[in-house]
């Protein structure tokens, strides 16, 4: 069955840094596109990121734009988000999904606090 594996969150201050990685199992990674998508404490889900099924092509929300980057390694089945210049309003749960799918991993916290 479809498996998302998500790591790398933590308790970090404002302008710090973290890098996710999230590992797939169960489908043929490399065929789809993927997104980061998060969930801050009482809201709803909010899409982060995107990237091309060979890496080539992302895009971002306008409120991580500059300052996070998505990448994928299709070998070792792991798709990452390097976060820089970390503030508090990025502070949320994140998955990785498949696009257009929904959250099946637990997810990783993040959380952004001085």
């Amino acid at each position: 069955q479809v498996q998302f594996v998500e790591s790398g969150g933590g308790l970090v201050q404002p302008g710090e840094s973290l890098r996710l990685s999230c590992a797939a199992s169960g489908f043929t990674f490399s065929s789809y596109r993927l997104s980061w998508v998060r969930q801050a404490p009482g809201k709803g889900l909010e899409w982060v990121s995107e990237i091309s099924r060979e890496g080539s092509i992302t895009s971002y929300a306008d409120s991580v734009k500059g300052r996070f980057t998505i990448s994928r390694d299709n070998a070792k089945n792991t798709l990452y988000l390097q976060m820089n210049s970390l503030k508090p309003e990025d502070t949320a749960v994140y998955y990785c999904i498949t696009s257009g799918g929904s959250p099946r991993g637990q997810g990783t916290q993040v959380t952004v606090s001085s």
